[in-house]
């Protein structure tokens, strides 16, 4: 797991979510190592489905590029310390 608090760079969600976006990620974070950004972003991922209904994303790293369009109310990026996460919800209309 990465040591420190996540900050988080720009959101819509809820608080609530949030909090729950980083703590999905916390908890990931103790079972796969911070290289394996794909189990990790898939993990996440089903959690978020599992807990809020499909159609969810999510996508870690270190250094990437995106743009998307997504549901009101559901977009997190934060960063822990070297690695990003954006996770939201796909919408069909912008």
């Amino acid at each position: 797991m990465l040591e420190g608090k996540a900050m988080v760079e720009g959101s819509d969600m809820p608080v609530k979510m949030q909090v729950q976006a980083m703590a999905f990620a916390s908890q990931t974070l103790d079972l796969f190592d911070v290289i394996y950004c794909k189990y990790i972003a898939g993990h996440i991922k089903n959690e978020f489905d599992e807990s809020y209904g499909s159609g969810w994303q999510c996508v870690v790293g270190s250094n990437f590029g995106c743009f998307f369009t997504h549901s009101k109310g559901t977009f997190i990026y934060f960063q822990w310390e070297t690695l990003k996460f954006l996770i939201f919800k796909g919408a069909s209309t912008p």
